[in-house]
């Protein structure tokens, strides 16, 4: 998903400097929501396996 983000902030960066004004805006917004959802992805899957117990370094032995 970070990965995703990150190509589409290159995408809008080039098109920016290139000035595709809406081009530009459209990739920066869509890297900006898909940043957003994979953080909220990450946080609640870190809550997730805290919660669960499944993120104890003991029960990996």
């Amino acid at each position: 998903m970070f990965g995703w983000a990150l190509v589409f902030l290159v995408v809008a960066l080039v098109a920016a400097l290139l000035g595709f004004g809406g081009i530009a805006g459209s990739a920066a917004g869509l890297a900006q929501i898909l940043f957003w959802v994979g953080l909220v992805l990450f946080v609640g899957t870190v809550l997730i396996r805290l919660v669960s117990g499944r993120g104890n370094p003991k029960n990996l032995v």
